[in-house]
């Protein structure tokens, strides 16, 4: 069985099956196919799209997994009826030992607050909350997460903003433009987890609540600074065109596509250039290995290297 994840993307799509390929036709393009013995799960994120019922039922014999989205969004998970979740990893999240769940989250703590300080060194090398940044961020002091926050936001507004903008999810200001690009991340790890049997539900430091999906919360914390970085391009290019603060802060089809954009950015992970996309379902794939063998070792989260983060 493959493990390879197909993302069907395209704005209107026809799926079928025939003699074990899986058939698209995208509009006036000549058909495309792929063996079904090649695809470990499939992403539909179309937004118009039709499939055959002969084709669920061959992913299902094949025990291929079919996540349908919405927005982006996962909406709908389709797997073979004998197998609700991967019953073997679920056990494993559930039943993960202390230890190990604390050492994964400070592997992603250690991405996040390095990524977050990186970002605001080329945003404003000079800004004089990056000397504390740098410290905070190899510390093990347990509020570390929040001080580097707070001073990587501080970064944020004396460089693209105003001494007033504080970061939140219901704040004023250019919020709503993070709450959105966010929101991108969160559907593109959700899309991986599903597809790779991790159930979102069992995080690793995000508490369970109702309609919560934790363990994405957990995963997509090294790559926000990814998404702030294109954020503030964004802003960036608006105020130096002239625009008003609130129309910079407008979530139009122009910024939609712009932020959307950052999911194919050239990154480096472990050596290799990739979209940051595939760097995620990269992350993912290290994460499950690394809750199935028990041990911490083969999670690699994202860390930022040789790209341009500046603005």
């Amino acid at each position: 069985m493959s493990y390879h994840i197909l993302s069907i993307d395209t704005y209107t799509c026809h799926l079928s099956c025939d003699k074990g390929q899986l058939r698209c036709v995208d509009g006036e393009n000549s058909p495309r196919t792929i063996p079904l013995e090649d695809v470990g799960a499939v992403v539909l994120s179309s937004f118009k799209a039709t499939l055959t019922s002969n084709l669920l039922i061959e992913l299902a014999r094949k025990r291929i997994g079919f996540v349908l989205c919405e927005s982006y969004r996962p909406a709908v998970l389709l797997l073979p009826a004998d197998r609700a979740t991967d019953t073997g990893l679920l056990r494993h999240l559930a039943d993960m030992p202390a230890r190990l769940r604390n050492r994964l989250w400070q592997k992603t703590l250690d991405a996040k607050c390095g990524n977050q300080t990186a970002l605001a060194q080329a945003w404003n090398p000079h800004h004089p909350a990056i000397a504390e940044l740098k410290r905070m961020a190899v510390t093990e002091k347990t509020a570390r997460e929040a001080e580097c926050a707070r001073l990587f936001w501080s970064v944020f507004a004396d460089t693209w903003a105003n001494s007033d903008f504080r970061r939140g999810r219901h704040e004023e200001g250019f919020n709503d433009l993070f709450n959105y690009a966010y929101a991108i991340l969160l559907s593109c790890v959700l899309q991986y987890l599903f597809a790779l049997g991790l159930d979102p539900c069992f995080g690793i430091f995000h508490q369970s609540r109702e309609h919560a999906a934790p363990l994405a919360y957990d995963l997509m914390e090294p790559f926000r600074p990814a998404f702030d970085a294109n954020v503030a391009r964004w802003i960036h290019l608006c105020l130096r065109e002239g625009k008003t603060e609130e129309e910079t802060g407008e979530i139009n089809r122009e910024y939609r596509q712009h932020i959307t954009a950052t999911l194919q950015a050239a990154v480096m992970y472990q050596d290799k250039q990739l979209p940051l996309r595939a760097a995620v379902e990269a992350v993912c794939r290290s994460f499950r290995k690394a809750v199935l063998a028990g041990q911490s070792g083969p999670y690699e989260p994202w860390v930022m290297t040789t790209i341009k983060w500046d603005g």
